[in-house]
């Protein structure tokens, strides 16, 4: 099954918890985010094609960010891919406004790359 990305993905470098009714099963570092997904070096193989739920710890010194549900579209070795299915209103504004900050940083840096080069 071809899965299609269709949102740019942040890169970042931040831990994350991954549940299984509501018991950790493991941690990872997430290598990317965005408002719809993520992509996480797990401590350990995962199966693809399961329902997880995700913590986020993002580093904007608040709580870990709550994933409700998160489907595991596909896994190569240890890295797995996540769709969030459901994220409450205030996560979700949370999530979306880290990316937009992250990504307008990377922007700019982008920018003031060009012009001292």
């Amino acid at each position: 099954k071809h899965y299609h990305r269709s949102l740019y993905r942040l890169p970042v470098t931040c831990q994350a918890i991954y549940c299984v009714m509501s018991a950790v099963v493991g941690e990872g570092t997430i290598t990317n985010l965005s408002p719809l997904g993520c992509t996480i070096e797990t401590d350990q193989p995962l199966p693809a094609d399961k329902d997880i739920s995700l913590r986020l710890l993002l580093p904007d010194q608040q709580e870990p960010l709550p994933i409700e549900l998160a489907h595991i579209q596909w896994t190569d070795g240890n890295q797995a891919g996540f769709e969030f299915l459901q994220v409450d209103t205030a996560a979700n504004l949370r999530l979306h406004d880290f990316i937009w900050e992250r990504t307008v940083q990377r922007f700019h840096a982008i920018q003031a790359d060009r012009m001292a080069s």
